[in-house]
């Protein structure tokens, strides 16, 4: 298979006069380096090269040295799930007015993250003839979210993490606010693989929308969420916490109940809603 896909290759460069350098070429390997990635026949994983940097690398001692650690893990992220969750404590300290402190709760965080990568599962390959599903949720502090496919298997695969910590206007916000930013969060970074007609499925502890989508009077905020999520053709989907293994670890919510909701009322503003979007439970 892989030398049948070579000579389509050649002949679609040979016809269009394009040329490689063969110094640069790398054939039948199992796994090749990709942007500071290794992409496999089992999906993408982080370069033990980076991971390896990362775990020797000793604990900060001042600013500077806090913001080039997290520097090289950002650029991983994308491999961790609730990232933003896990550096909260490192990142208090990049504040202006703070002093620098290194508490018992900033080492934690810095071993967590350190530990995150090394454990970095193998992310799949995205298959653009697979349809995709998200997951998101929010808490008190952060908003994450995952882009997922279903393998030759059925089995659920990540393709992509992504988390970040909410600013202090979005912290004061209610949960039927936090709710939908993530989803929107969610569909903003993965943007290029779910723009389309080919539908999708959201998964989110959307039992907390219920009071917004009800509500008779549409903040200006919401209006412009529900046009921005007009843009996409998905459907919702309640998933309890309990079940939603891949972002809920962001949901601190002390008064989180898993319990299932009952299908939303759209009646109030369904002229917003856009046509293509779907609530179910």
């Amino acid at each position: 298979m892989h030398k049948e896909h070579l000579r389509k290759l050649f002949a679609l460069m040979r016809k269009h006069k394009l040329y490689a350098n063969l110094k640069k070429c790398i054939f039948g390997a199992s796994e090749i380096p990709v942007l500071g990635c290794l992409v496999g026949k089992n999906g993408v994983r982080p370069d033990p090269g980076k991971v390896r940097v990362i775990n020797e690398w000793p604990a900060p001692s001042n600013v500077k040295e806090l913001r080039q650690f997290l520097g090289l893990a950002t650029y991983l992220c994308k491999y961790v799930s609730n990232y933003a969750g896990k550096i909260r404590p490192l990142s208090q300290l990049l504040k202006k007015d703070p002093a620098w402190y290194w508490t018992a709760e900033c080492q934690l965080a810095f071993d967590a993250v350190k530990q995150g990568l090394t454990e970095a599962p193998i992310l799949v390959v995205a298959d653009q003839d697979r349809p995709f599903h998200v997951v998101c949720d929010a808490s008190d502090f952060a908003i994450g979210c995952a882009l997922m496919q279903h393998d030759h298997e059925g089995r659920d695969r990540v393709v992509y993490y992504q988390s970040r910590q909410l600013k202090p206007a979005e912290s004061n916000c209610p949960v039927h606010n936090k709710e939908p930013l993530a989803m929107k969060y969610a569909l903003a970074k993965f943007r290029v693989y779910l723009l389309g007609s080919r539908p999708f499925v959201v998964y989110t502890d959307h039992a907390s929308l219920r009071t917004a989508i009800k509500s008779q009077h549409v903040s200006q905020r919401m209006a412009r969420w529900l046009s921005f999520f007009a843009e996409y053709n998905f459907q919702v989907e309640y998933k309890p916490g309990r079940l939603n293994v891949v972002t809920d670890p962001l949901s601190r919510r002390t008064d989180y109940a898993c319990t299932r909701s009952t299908p939303m009322e759209l009646a109030s503003y369904g002229r917003l809603l856009p046509r293509r979007l779907c609530w179910t439970t």
